[in-house]
Order: C-alpha cells, then sequence, then structure tokens
C-alpha cells in the first residue's frame, strides 16, 4: 500500500513538477512567455484592487512573480512526493495564488470561447487543490504510530 501511495504521489506531482521544469526552461531574462501571459492579468488584478479598497498595489517586476512560483512548484513537489504534509501546504498557497490569477473566466462573457476554456481549467486547478487538502486532512486524521509504545508484560500463571 505505501508503494502505490508513493507512485500516486508520483503521479500527481508531475503536473507541477512539468509545468516548473517548462516555465524554467522559458524564464530567460524578462521571466520568459509565462511573464509576458501574466503582465496583463496582474494590471487587471492591480486596478480592481485599488477602485475597490483605495489602495495602491506596489510596482514590482512580474518575474520574480514566476520565479516564485517555480519555487513552490519545485519545493512543494520534492517534499510531497515523500509524503510531506509542508509540500502539499506549499503547492496548496501556489494554487491559492495561481488559481484565481491565471484562470480569470470572471472577466469574460459567457458566450466567448475563451470563457469555457478558462473555466475549464479553473475547475481542473480546484480539483488539485481538493485533492491536496484531502491528502493534508488524511495524514491528520490517523493517529502517528509510535515506535516507543511498549506492550504489556503478560502474567504467568502457575
Amino acid at each position: 500500500m505505501a508503494f502505490l501511495s508513493f507512485v500516486g504521489r508520483v503521479l500527481f506531482v508531475s503536473v507541477f513538477v512539468f509545468s516548473a521544469y517548462q516555465e524554467f526552461n522559458d524564464f530567460g531574462v524578462d521571466g520568459g512567455s509565462a511573464a509576458t501571459a501574466l503582465t496583463p492579468k496582474v494590471n487587471v488584478l492591480s486596478k480592481h484592487f485599488t477602485t475597490h479598497t483605495g489602495f495602491q498595489v506596489p510596482e514590482f517586476e512580474i518575474k520574480f512573480l514566476v520565479a516564485g512560483a517555480i519555487a513552490l512548484k519545485a519545493l512543494g513537489s520534492f517534499l510531497f512526493v515523500f509524503g510531506s504534509t509542508i509540500g502539499a501546504t506549499l503547492l496548496i498557497l501556489h494554487q491559492l495564488i495561481a488559481t484565481p490569477l491565471l484562470y480569470d473566466f470572471y472577466n469574460y462573457d459567457i458566450e466567448k470561447k475563451e470563457f469555457l476554456q478558462l473555466f475549464i481549467k479553473f475547475t481542473q486547478s480546484l480539483a488539485l487543490l481538493g485533492a491536496l487538502l484531502f491528502f493534508i486532512g488524511m495524514k491528520n486524521s490517523f493517529p502517528r504510530r509510535s515506535s516507543t509504545t511498549k506492550k504489556a508484560a503478560k502474567t504467568k500463571t502457575v
């Protein structure tokens, strides 16, 4: 059973590992195509945040956001493969930040083709988030095995 669990975790993180590997190879000096795709989405989100709260979002380079996403996915995946809840927590953090930012279906009209494509990717990302939450819940629901527990001594009958 432990081997099947390990294989399942490896298959699960393959989504994150391949994504991080592709973004790393494409990163370059400016953050690559991921930074190019994120720039308008971050600008829309920043304007939306400023409009509703009155606070100005500080300027930052998108390539640092992409580098942070790569680091979260890589480190989280590595730890998750070995059954760490810290790795699952890092992947949850990535999903919570990236999902609404990348798959902004709510900015499109429902009749548009982009709406359906982004909505499907959004729901797939929610499924990954749910699986990570399930993993943490299952890890915390089982009592830990203790190697220091002593067996009760048998009494001798004469």
